[in-house]
């Protein structure tokens, strides 16, 4: 088994809670592409985390937390600036984010600033999320993957705030075909879905993104499971897990670090079925992601999910 280089962002995240009656911000550290290579390592895989941090104290912490989950920390660079802080409230379990600090820590990686045999000898590179609306971080994610020798996975991991505008989304549409044409793997939220192309249903973007290029698409519906474009099968949904939900933070992260982590170990199915087995999995880890506490420390192992679920769920 190989490893997977995750390029995108991390930063800190200050959760809103309550504690003695006070409503009170809990220090998290997380960032989508963060919390799936802290997710392959939980599961059993090798991980690899390309970005920028900052040069604080939170940007040692978060440098220190990903040696301690043996999350390698090769290809991350240090930038003169504050770690970026994302406020999350929620409505229910579902997180709201909203960011802070200019520039962004995140997005001061480049081209030049990339390991290219760190790159090439990875047998699964992923990219995405916001790090990609930053011009500097899409050229090095750009580079990445034309380097890349094995599997490519993408996850747009919309942050509607962070968009100024309909310019600013058509330029991401664009970034999501782009990318999407040469993707093995692209797994994007229902929400992202309806963001990125409204009035479409799901099955109906999945089909398109497909028609794009990529081979496999996952649509995570959250509760509903998911839906599964393979194989040159029709889409189909996958269900999820009944759970006692209380922190969705994470949980679609958790999907594409499972899916990420089985990628390493068996390579891509060759027939639906063996997708509907990976996404029955990835659905159940981020079940179990989302009965606690969201981010990072949130995700489980193969035997958290085993003793929760069963070894068929």
């Amino acid at each position: 088994m190989g490893y997977a280089v995750v390029l995108g962002e991390a930063l800190v995240d200050l959760l809103d809670t309550e504690r003695d009656g006070e409503r009170v911000y809990r220090q998290a550290i997380g960032g989508g592409p963060l919390n799936v290579a802290v997710g392959v390592a939980r599961l059993g895989g090798a991980a690899q985390f390309v970005g920028s941090l900052g040069d604080d104290v939170l940007g040692g912490r978060i440098r220190a937390f990903l040696s301690a989950v043996d999350v390698g920390v090769a290809g991350a660079v240090t930038v003169p600036a504050p770690t970026t802080l994302a406020v999350v409230t929620y409505a229910g379990p579902e997180p709201d984010f909203r960011f802070y600090g200019e520039p962004a820590s995140y997005g001061l990686l480049g081209p030049d600033d990339l390991d290219l045999a760190l790159m090439e000898g990875a047998d699964v590179l992923y990219c995405g999320s916001i790090v990609l609306l930053q011009p500097d971080v899409l050229a090095a994610a750009r580079r990445a993957w034309s380097l890349a020798t094995g599997l490519r996975v993408f996850d747009p991991n919309v942050r509607p705030r962070l968009l100024d505008g309909p310019t600013a989304l058509e330029g991401l549409r664009e970034v999501v075909a782009e990318f999407a044409a040469g993707a093995h793997l692209v797994k994007l939220s229902a929400a992202d879905a309806r963001l990125l192309y409204p009035g479409e249903p799901v099955e109906g973007v999945a089909a398109y993104l497909r028609e794009v290029g990529a081979s496999t698409v996952v649509v995570t519906l959250g509760a509903a499971g998911a839906v599964l474009a393979a194989a040159d099968a029709d889409p189909v949904r996958v269900p999820a897990p009944k759970v006692d939900a209380i922190d969705a933070t994470g949980a679609g992260d958790s999907v594409m670090a499972a899916l990420i982590a089985d990628l390493l170990v068996a390579g891509e199915p060759v027939t639906s079925d063996g997708w509907i087995e990976r996404v029955g999995f990835a659905l159940r880890v981020a079940g179990l992601v989302c009965e606690s506490p969201g981010g990072a420390t949130a995700m489980p192992t193969r035997a958290d999910v085993e003793r929760r679920f069963g070894s068929a769920g």
